[in-house]
């Protein structure tokens, strides 16, 4: 039978990816085009050239017919995946106005409004109203009213990145239910804009007809038009498949179809997610986000800097490593990765709260390290970052358990620190359950493969689709004696941030 194939361009923070996935679940080509994560021009932003997202894309698909064209040729389908909550504002050409905003930008608008009498009473009957207020200054669109009103009187179009690309392919402004994730006017529960007596469209208050129309997952969004196919080189008429955000496609990706298996995330921004049935918030106005399957939602908790924190390491202690990988022609998180072995379980005693980028219910925390002796190292720092940013995800584990009344019996892992069986190790003893991976660590990029190859008709469900192409490769049983260890120093970890909360206000009053 003659093989069929996907083509997955998966836009992350820090790399894009173009991914020619069999239906079988094997990468068949792959291309990576890597990229600072983002330019600063004041402290706390995080832009990036719109551009060069869909430039590195057009050299992809070019490098991917030089590797085989006849295989690019025979690609049945295109799916994207993109980073979550990052904003491109667009004129009535599509054309960008200004930088994107990315997920990783804390800037706040000055914004003092109140909101309607009613939904403050509501807002403050779950003592919530700081919370709503930080969600109105961390709107996008809001600051740029503010700030950049030229830009605000040009822009037609409010668009996440995933959006964005979606016309740039096909010409037609269109996104997936399953990509709306960020400080928008989105009702998760329905899968559709908000209502215009829903809270958030008083929260996120801009025009609706400035925001993409919407599409569910596994849907046809278009075709590749014939201005994309000239730059890209693809076939034009190409069908492009909706699927949703990379979170959301590496939970597919991973085989995680229920609330009894979870999946940790570790990327740039770390998270933990499961899949359900019926909505639910984890906390008060933290939706579970629509799923890549129709009708199912992924409730999810997130560690904003997450994995963000080992390029930070590396840029400010690993010089040595840095050098000696250029020297040797090997990945410097290998070397690292030597650095975790020379600690033992709990870093002897050093502990980190991994708040770097602050924190969506508390945007004035920042990270701790606590418990510093002489005898500790870089060596130590480092195995901490890696056990902070576990025990946060722990905390979110239990926050989802509470809510679905279900225990996360197995962990998959994704992302780039999945590679590390060292990280898988340590975070099967922290999380006290097995820990598996399955094929490829591009499970974003699965997961897409999956929804296109379901929308195709190759598939007749997703679980069908799940069963034939994502495979458990390798699995970690927690260390009993290290569970017990760690389950002791994460008593101390849930201690760090109740008493150091009021300091964190004390600092941000002295250098605001």
């Amino acid at each position: 039978m003659k093989e069929r194939y996907i083509l997955t361009i998966d836009v992350g923070t820090q790399s894009t990816r173009g991914i020619i996935f069999n239906e079988e679940g094997k990468i068949v080509i792959k291309e990576k085009r890597e990229y600072n994560p983002y330019f600063s021009d004041s402290l706390g932003y995080a832009e990036q050239d719109t551009n060069l997202y869909w430039e590195n894309i057009c050299s992809i698909c070019h490098r991917l017919k030089e590797k085989n064209n006849r295989i690019v040729n025979e690609i049945i389908g295109v799916t994207i995946t993109t980073m979550r909550n990052t904003v491109v504002l667009a004129d009535r050409e599509g054309a960008p106005l200004r930088p994107a905003i990315l997920w990783l930008d804390q800037r706040r608008a000055a914004s003092d409004e109140k909101l309607p009498f009613l939904y403050r009473l509501a807002v403050k009957t779950v003592r919530e109203e700081e919370m709503v207020h930080n969600f109105k200054k961390a709107f996008r669109w809001q600051w740029i009213k503010e700030n950049e009103k030229d830009i605000c009187e040009r822009t037609d179009k409010y668009l996440m990145l995933s959006a964005y690309l979606n016309f740039k392919i096909t010409g037609r402004f269109i996104d997936s239910t399953a990509s709306q994730i960020g400080y928008i006017p989105f009702d998760f529960k329905k899968g559709k804009w908000a209502a215009d007596n829903d809270i958030k469209s008083f929260v996120f208050n801009i025009d609706k007809d400035k925001m993409t129309g919407l599409t569910e997952p596994g849907t046809l969004i278009g075709n590749v038009n014939k201005k994309a196919a000239e730059e890209t080189g693809l076939p034009e008429g190409l069908p492009v498949i909706a699927t949703g955000s990379d979170k959301g496609c590496e939970t597919l990706g991973t085989g995680c179809l229920n609330s009894q298996t979870g999946n940790i995330s570790l990327g740039s921004a770390v998270t933990i997610q499961t899949m359900v049935d019926k909505y639910i918030e984890i906390h008060p106005f933290f939706p579970s986000y629509p799923s890549v399957i129709p009708g199912k939602y992924n409730p999810e908790v997130q560690i904003n800097r997450g994995y963000w924190m080992i390029r930070w390491f590396k840029n400010e202690f690993a010089e040595k490593e840095m050098q000696e990988s250029v020297e040797k022609d090997i990945p410097v998180e290998v070397l690292l990765n030597n650095l975790l072995e020379m600690v033992p379980p709990g870093s002897d005693g050093l502990l980190l709260q991994p708040y770097w980028g602050g924190e969506p219910k508390d945007p004035l925390a920042k990270g701790a390290v606590i418990g510093f002796t002489e005898a500790h190292t870089r060596a130590h720092l480092y195995r901490a970052i890696v056990e902070g940013i576990n025990f946060a995800v722990l905390d979110g584990i239990e926050s989802i358990e509470k809510k679905t009344g279900k225990r996360i019996k197995n962990l998959a892992i994704s992302g780039g620190g999945s590679q590390s069986d060292n990280i898988c190790r340590i975070t099967a003893d922290m999380m006290g359950r097995n820990v598996y991976r399955v094929q490829t660590f591009e499970t974003s990029g699965l997961g897409a493969a999956i929804a296109g190859f379901k929308a195709l008709g190759i598939f007749n469900t997703y679980e069908d689709a799940v069963r034939h192409m994502v495979f458990r490769q390798s699995s970690f049983q927690p260390n009993h004696e290290n569970t017990v260890k760690y389950k002791k120093l994460y008593s101390v970890y849930k201690k760090i941030y109740p008493n150091l909360k009021k300091l964190y206000g004390e600092i941000n009053n002295i250098v605001r």
